[in-house]
């Protein structure tokens, strides 16, 4: 008994389907920014590569997640701002605001734990052997409720 390969996939529907879902998390952050601001009780975990092509923000704050970072847009944002390829928004760390800049095919996970939703995305290709920034002043680590919750979503994760 043969077996035989698969027909490849001219039409390439994993890609479009990622880029759909994609659009799924871009109409939120449109939502969110809007005035009035996220709806309670939603809130919204979004992960992302760090070293993903496009992805911007101070040197310091992704240098100490060096492969995914989580951000929790809730209560403490400001600025948000949704366009077509990728969203910006500032987030305090340590007190300080600080801003960043994330393209939505840097994405890897998307979860609103209020109602349950979450998207999973294939990792993009990232970028390697990037020259070491200059260091900057370090900033105070997050203390109490005045920095973001960096969380693992391992227990979301289908096993």
């Amino acid at each position: 008994m043969s077996q035989t390969q698969p027909p490849e996939d001219l039409m390439q529907y994993e890609a479009m389907a990622q880029d759909a879902l994609r659009g799924v998390v871009k109409a939120a952050l449109k939502k969110a920014a809007a005035p009035g601001g996220l709806p309670e009780p939603h809130h919204l975990y979004i992960t992302f590569k760090t070293k993903a092509a496009g992805v911007s923000g101070p040197q310091d704050l992704l240098g100490k997640y060096p492969d995914e970072m989580t951000i929790v847009l809730q209560h403490q944002y400001w600025d948000l701002a949704p366009g077509e390829t990728f969203f910006s928004v500032t987030l305090k760390f340590g007190g300080q605001p600080k801003r960043l800049s994330v393209p939505y095919a840097a994405l890897t996970r998307f979860y609103d734990p209020s109602v349950q939703f979450a998207l999973q995305f294939t990792a993009p290709e990232v970028i390697e052997d990037e020259p070491e920034p200059e260091p900057e002043a370090e900033a105070p680590a997050p203390s109490g409720e005045e920095g973001p919750k960096i969380v693992s979503l391992d227990q979301f994760r289908k096993k």
